[in-house]
């Protein structure tokens, strides 16, 4: 099993591009998880082997390209392919805040939180992606807590309140704001702009949700053509974050403008929707200032220095830690196969014995005996199995079982066994054929035994 993951994000390419990508979420896969943002398409996934990784990233791209019409190749290129580790010290350092546009910002979190519950809503996500993004989650808790980003409490959201607030000499009580949007990101945005002191806002949503989110947080729902078009002609401050087809052109605005008789006010529009909710040429309007995600990204304060190096920390040590436990769930999958493998070497040897010499007690006390035997010689092998994992040297003791007994563990959970050689049978010293381990794993039919004795399972725990 191996962990990988497709990285689209503000780092790289443009946010038009990323927007553009995201719009083929929904058909990513049946299995991985998607994390799609304001400025990051990532989806994680995971493969049997690294060799399968190739064949997976070609079909998710092939089913991003149906969805989003983009050209293929451009998708090809729009990814970087994780693997490994750094999947996991990607996706802490993601949920920690410490890869956006402000670093330390507190919605990423929330959003690590229900790209996984989204998922799990879906379909049945594999059990090392669930643990990967629980893990996430509660290195970001450990980040918020532990360090001095957790309080400065900066987001994209705050970062752009204080540019509108720079370009304006109103107090926020006395301005007028209208929200487009009714997610998480505009529940995030009503929020600060009532810490700020902000009591005219209007809200606005294509899908007409606008009613249900002013009830429980204040605010006066838009739900008309005609009360859009006041609201515009009086706001000072327009924030948009639907992301919904219905983008507002430059036309609309102007015309909207001029009819309520404000064009000759200043109008600050903030577009923090992924795939814009305004046409970029309302820049070009007089007396209106346009702030998108790249303006905060590029305003974004830079972090204190000793408290970022101490975040890096945390999520180094919580990446190595997970890394750790899937390396040692591994070589539990192999241990068990060892551990099956032998004891039903074992198992064949006292029904043969049973068939031949029938039950008696002295066979009895030797099954005890041949068991405990076993149970001695399979923990050293155990130990040294979870040493090396520890060491991040799994592969060398799955190596090691498929050349000494035959065990290859070709999936979480699943093993399989292979012949020793081309000759896996030999005579017994009874000089009668005596079927080998290889064989027991292989299917071969059933040995006719005479009933078993009856076994004492205390002491043969």
């Amino acid at each position: 099993m191996v962990l990988f993951s497709l990285i689209a994000t503000h780092t790289d390419l443009d946010l038009e591009t990323v927007a553009r990508l995201s719009v083929g979420s929904s058909a990513v896969s049946s299995s991985a998880v998607v994390l799609a943002t304001c400025n990051r398409f990532e989806i994680y996934a995971v493969a049997d082997s690294e060799a399968q990784i190739p064949q997976l990233r070609e079909e998710i791209a092939s089913r991003i390209q149906r969805a989003s019409e983009l050209p293929l190749e451009l998708i090809r290129r729009a990814f970087v392919t994780l693997t490994g580790q750094a999947v996991t010290q990607h996706l802490f350092a993601v949920a920690s805040g410490l890869d956006s546009a402000v670093v330390g910002e507190r919605e990423i979190a929330g959003q690590v939180r229900r790209a996984l519950s989204d998922a799990q809503a879906r379909y049945a996500v594999p059990g090392a992606l669930v643990r990967l993004f629980q893990k996430a989650s509660k290195t970001a808790k450990d980040v918020g807590s532990q360090t001095a980003l957790g309080s400065q409490g900066r987001s994209i959201v705050s970062v752009a309140l204080e540019l509108a607030a720079d370009s304006s000499a109103l107090r926020w009580a006395e301005r007028s704001v209208l929200l487009f949007g009714t997610g998480a990101y505009a529940g995030a945005t009503m929020a600060l702009l009532k810490e700020r002191g902000a009591q005219d806002i209007s809200v606005f949503s294509s899908s007409g949700r606008a009613p249900e989110f002013v009830s429980s947080r204040g605010g006066r729902a838009i739900t008309s053509r005609t009360e859009l078009q006041a609201a515009l002609g009086s706001a000072d401050l327009v924030i948009g974050c639907s992301g919904s087809d219905a983008r507002v052109s430059a036309d609309f605005l102007r015309e909207t403008r001029q009819q309520s008789g404000s064009s000759a006010l200043q109008l600050t529009v903030i577009d923090l929707a992924l795939t814009r909710d305004f046409d970029p040429a309302v820049v070009e309007l007089e007396n209106v200032e346009l702030l998108t995600l790249e303006s905060v990204r590029l305003a974004a304060p830079e972090e204190q220095e000793s408290a970022v190096q101490q975040a890096r920390e945390i999520v180094d040590n919580a990446a190595a830690g997970f890394e750790a436990e899937l390396a040692a769930r591994g070589v539990d999958s192999a241990i068990v196969a060892l551990r099956k493998h032998t004891l039903s070497v074992l198992d064949v040897e006292l029904e043969r014995v049973r068939a031949q010499h029938g039950c008696t007690a002295a066979a009895e006390e030797v099954e005890f005996a041949l068991r405990r035997m076993v149970k001695q010689l399979l923990h050293v092998p155990t130990v040294r199995g979870r040493e090396l994992a520890a060491a991040g040297q799994q592969d060398q003791y799955l190596a090691g079982l498929q050349a000494l007994y035959g065990i290859e563990v070709s999936a979480p959970g699943t093993t399989s066994a292979t012949p020793l050689g081309p000759d896996s049978t030999g005579p017994d010293s009874t000089g009668s054929e005596s079927t080998g381990p290889a064989s027991v794993q292989s299917g071969m039919p059933p040995v006719e035994v005479a009933p078993a004795c009856p076994v004492d399972h205390e002491r043969t725990a």
